[in-house]
């Protein structure tokens, strides 16, 4: 499982502020919402994370059907909508099972909302 790069865990940076027109953003809160919106900005990584929000939690060899990608491809994107915070797995045995962090999707939602 990949791990963040920045500093923040979840909710926190996002968390502490308004919506986005509401404050200046710091230095790092700034880098950390262009690790999520970088994540984002693939249609691909919005398609996974779709499907992995919506249940409980998801096999990530449940995602190579529906998203029509190979096993590696998956991997990869994965691994950055785990470096983003969005998504945390949890591996057994050969397979990693991903679940949303709702914290972090709910601080995206707030800080973009109004």
């Amino acid at each position: 499982m990949a791990t963040r790069k920045t500093l923040v865990v979840g909710d926190s940076v996002v968390g502490c502020c308004g919506t986005l027109g509401s404050q200046v953003l710091s230095v790092g809160e700034a880098d950390d919402l262009a690790q999520i919106f970088g994540a984002l900005a693939d249609p691909a990584r919005l398609r996974m994370l779709s499907m992995i929000a919506s249940s409980d939690e998801v096999c990530s060899c449940a995602l190579e059907q529906p998203l029509e990608k190979s096993q590696p491809t998956i991997s990869h994107h994965t691994r950055i909508l785990a470096a983003a915070g969005l998504i945390v797995g949890e591996r057994r045995g050969r397979w990693t099972w991903w679940r949303a962090v709702p914290e972090r999707l709910e601080a995206v939602a707030r800080l973009l909302s109004d």
